[in-house]
């Protein structure tokens, strides 16, 4: 599994909102300026954060983007699940019991495993840890 470009952006994008003041609104123009993404991309990026309420948008004059969340209870898969959603490692995991083999299968228990892993590991990581680390 690889994730897309477009999280990438969107994982660099609030961490650089994580690093404003609380409550800051953030120019669009600034955003890509500073995460050289283009306006349009951007938005697309934008659209599952905002609908996920991990970002908010606001209009108009002054008008830009901020975090809705507190970045401390923003995580890894928060963003992850938010812009390319449910994330299974397999598709016998996707819907318990879609695979007739999982009784059977010898590597259903390590993508169970495997799978519980990587939900922990990103769960453990916050925007706020992240934003710290930033070294931009």
């Amino acid at each position: 599994m690889v994730i897309t470009r477009a999280t990438e952006y969107a994982i660099r994008t609030v961490i650089f909102l994580a690093k404003q003041p609380p409550g800051e609104i953030v120019l669009k123009k600034d955003i890509c300026r500073t995460q050289e993404v283009t306006p349009a991309f951007l938005t697309k990026i934008l659209q599952p954060l905002i609908k996920a309420g991990i970002v908010s948008s606001q209009r108009g004059v002054g008008g830009g983007f901020l975090l809705s969340r507190d970045p401390r209870e923003i995580t890894m898969l928060d963003l992850l699940e938010a812009e390319e959603g449910p994330l299974k490692l397999n598709h016998c995991l996707i819907d318990e019991g879609s695979c007739l083999r999982d009784a059977y299968c010898a590597a259903h228990q390590v993508w169970t495993e495997a799978q519980a892993e990587m939900v922990r590991v990103l769960k453990k990581h916050s925007i706020a840890e992240l934003a710290a680390r930033d070294k931009n």
